[in-house]
């Protein structure tokens, strides 16, 4: 009798592993949220958020509209950082069906409002990083807001299953910011300097990571459920190997930019 560990398994194991490391990913972008913005907030210092914001695009003395809306951006943006991870335990979803429904409830009004509140800032303040991030983001926040509408409708009406793919669409699409940090950082370390990347963010790496950090995580997810859902032996086999690169890859950017990139702003 095999005693290989069947394919199924392999996969779902993967996907554990994977969100496991994306899950302390994750919060240790909510802390250095909190940590540089919070801070700065609860104790009165708000030029702090001028810290790595561009100028006109962090705290900007007499705009209270566009620091309200900063404010409530990087305020939702800790929020769904550390609730929206909670709502994929299934052990939550089993045990204790009434934390996910209002987890739920305030991920999803979170992810909206904060996709809604970027758009805003990025059309009353300006560009940040380029037009073509700026329409990655766009990009963005309507997938969010399309994801969001989706995976509400179907909690509302039960239908369970379709609900979990769209919630698992909008996990990836509401976290794409992160995404795109550990990419770059990622691209600069395997290069050893940011190959393709100009000030102006119009490099030919800048263009391709405004679309794909909002694009490839999505990509790589809808791979995983045809896996799930449809594939064969080989195809869980090989989506499992993947998901096991992806783990390592992912575990390397969210240390390389904890060590280059947050804790040296902190």
């Amino acid at each position: 009798m095999s005693t290989a560990p069947k394919p199924e398994w392999l996969l779902r194991a993967s996907a554990v592993l994977w969100y496991g490391v994306a899950v302390a990913g994750l919060w240790a972008f909510g802390f250095y949220i909190a940590a540089l913005y919070g801070v700065g907030l609860l104790g009165g210092d708000l030029s702090r958020w001028n810290r790595v914001l561009p100028e006109g695009h962090g705290y900007v003395a007499g705009d209270l509209r566009g620091n309200l809306a900063l404010g409530a951006h990087l305020t939702l943006a800790f929020i769904v950082t550390l609730g929206g991870a909670l709502q994929l335990v299934p052990q939550i979803r089993a045990r204790a069906p009434w934390l996910h429904r209002w987890n739920g409830r305030l991920f999803v009004v979170a992810a909206v409002v904060a996709a809604a509140s970027g758009v805003f800032i990025a059309l009353t303040r300006g560009a940040v990083a380029g037009i073509y991030m700026t329409l990655g983001n766009a990009l963005n926040a309507a997938l969010v807001l399309t994801f969001a509408a989706l995976a509400w409708r179907t909690a509302r009406a039960r239908a369970f299953i379709r609900h979990r793919r769209w919630a698992l669409r909008l996990f990836v699409v509401i976290n794409a910011v992160w995404f795109y940090r550990l990419g770059m950082m990622l691209w600069f370390a395997v290069h050893q300097g940011p190959v393709g990347h100009t000030a102006a963010f119009d490099g030919p790496f800048d263009i391709f990571l405004a679309f794909a950090h909002v694009l490839l995580p999505l990509a790589i997810l809808e791979l995983y459920l045809a896996a799930g859902a449809q594939g064969g032996a080989r195809a869980k086999g090989a989506m499992a190997a993947l998901l096991l690169v992806l783990s390592l890859a992912t575990a390397a950017g969210v240390l390389l930019v904890v060590m280059g990139m947050w804790l040296p702003r902190l």
